[in-house]
């Protein structure tokens, strides 16, 4: 167990009523929480009318999950880059078509994007939904040129539960159940994520997530460091509930300690939800942090 792990162990000892606040995203935007995830959807309907190029193709078979891919028409050019992106929602809410906003300043950087749903908690378990965003990311590389996507440069992301299952993609162990190869995302951008499991277990989330002990060793990413890592921007918001703050710093550091490329970033005047704006236009620092990867 590394030392960034057993710290965020340690706050699963804490009393819950602490945890429930240290976790409590809504919390941080109170009345606004119906705005902002109406602005996810109004901005991501925007962008699909502009750039959606392959709707609901079946990545999984087993769960009949699907994933849609958004981006500029295929040129003369040849394949291009992707980035899969992986919504939040606690585990338990939102779809890909909360979660396309980034496809359009994507785009016009020659950039595709991928968006993916999966089932729900509490209908599904934990390692079900790990095992079904594994499975999208798995087809992407097994068919990218079918969609004009260059499988040697699959980028992901994800932001807050979604930022957790990005991780759960660059954690090691898992690649030849899958058929990828251990280095299949060249660069991640996760973002206000969840890296170890154990106050979740002890706090709120535990409703509907019903972890047990193994599940919450299994599925957290900070416990299954890679042997091959690749460049991260680690980010979160400045107006974030601390729990998610303090999440993102250890798993950065923990990547640093390994000696992989790390940059954190915290995005001022932004809460746990609205980061994702950022993400709409080229200018802004977490849009530049994330087309340096992509283009490097």
């Amino acid at each position: 167990m590394n030392r960034f792990a057993s710290a965020l162990i340690a706050e699963g000892t804490w009393p819950p009523e602490r945890l429930d606040a240290y976790y409590n995203a809504r919390a941080t935007v109170g009345d606004r929480f119906p705005d902002e995830m109406r602005a996810y959807r109004e901005t991501s309907d925007e962008a699909r009318g502009a750039w959606l190029r392959f709707a609901d193709i079946v990545y999984d078979r087993k769960s009949g999950q699907t994933l849609d891919i958004l981006g500029p028409e295929t040129g003369d050019d040849g394949l291009r880059p992707v980035f899969l992106f992986i919504h939040g929602g606690y585990w338990r809410a939102l779809s890909k078509h909360d979660s396309a906003m980034m496809s359009g300043m994507l785009a016009k950087a020659g950039i595709m994007t991928a968006v993916v749903d999966y089932d729900l908690a509490p209908a599904v378990t934990l390692s079900e939904i790990v095992r079904q965003v594994r499975a999208a990311l798995a087809f992407l590389w097994q068919n990218a040129a079918r969609y004009g996507i260059d499988r040697d440069r699959i980028h992901i992301g994800g932001s807050s539960a979604g930022g957790h299952l990005a991780g759960m993609l660059l954690a090691g162990g898992w690649h030849e159940d899958f058929g990828v190869p251990e280095n299949v995302v060249k660069s991640a951008l996760p973002m206000s994520g969840l890296f170890e499991l154990a106050p979740l277990a002890a706090s709120f989330p535990q409703e509907w997530l019903s972890l047990d002990a193994r599940q919450v060793d299994d599925l957290s990413p900070i416990r299954h460091l890679p042997r091959l890592g690749c460049p991260i921007v680690v980010a979160w918001a400045e107006k974030e509930a601390p729990g998610f703050k303090r999440q993102s710093t250890a798993f950065a550091e923990a990547w640093t300690d390994l000696g992989y490329s790390v940059r954190m970033l915290e995005v001022p005047d932004r809460n746990h939800f609205d980061i994702l704006m950022e993400l709409r236009s080229e200018k802004t620092a977490l849009s530049q942090a994330l087309l340096t990867m992509v283009g490097g």
